[in-house]
């Protein structure tokens, strides 16, 4: 099975939105370079941010979300973000009415139900899990690989957390990529085991 990576763009005291869900300048940097890092013509980075952001984007498979992430971005119109093939998505509330099955989402009731699945889907590939509460639940339970932070020069003071409402210490080992973008330092920690 491929690793399971939790991700985010994050604050420097911890936070992947306001307390309105806003993300506020915490995407900015995806748009401030020079090189694009899709064929859509909105992202460009710096070549330092490109040269760590696009390899990881091919390996990815799988993402892994809340269902209030799903809500927030309507699902993406039916479409998985940033070329992803498949989105697994934790809820307890059934799909919404009138989504199409040939879409690739799927829908499960667990985190540990959405690794499964997501393994099962992308075999050798990478699964993403979005950082947040339901990041913070498959961290709980053990199933998280490694953490990859965008961390973004901005203070929030309050809001969403990275790791969402994980209570429990989880030690990483020391960061093993720290990486100087444009108003971003991309940083990955292996989770301890």
């Amino acid at each position: 099975m491929g690793k399971v990576v939790m991700y985010g763009s994050v604050s420097v005291d911890g936070f992947i939105a306001d307390e309105d869900d806003e993300p506020g300048p915490l995407f900015d940097w995806l748009t401030s370079g020079d090189v694009a890092l899709d064929e859509s013509g909105v992202l460009a980075v710096s070549q330092a941010s490109y040269d760590y952001i696009r390899p990881y984007w091919n390996e990815i498979g799988a993402t892994i979300v809340g269902r209030h992430v799903f809500d927030l971005t309507d699902g993406w119109g039916g479409v998985p973000p940033s070329g992803v093939d498949h989105v697994v998505v934790v809820t307890h509330r059934p799909e919404p009415d009138g989504w199409g099955a040939e879409a690739p989402f799927h829908f499960v009731d667990s985190v540990e139900a959405a690794v499964a699945r997501a393994q099962e889907l992308v075999g050798d590939r990478t699964v993403e899990v979005a950082a947040g509460d339901v990041g913070g639940q498959v961290l709980a339970a053990g199933l998280i690989d490694e953490v990859r932070m965008d961390v973004v020069p901005v203070v929030f003071g309050s809001g969403k957390r990275y790791f969402g409402a994980v209570e429990a210490q989880h030690l990483l080992e020391d960061p093993d990529v720290v990486i100087h973008g444009d108003r971003v330092l991309h940083v990955r920690y292996r989770v301890r085991r």
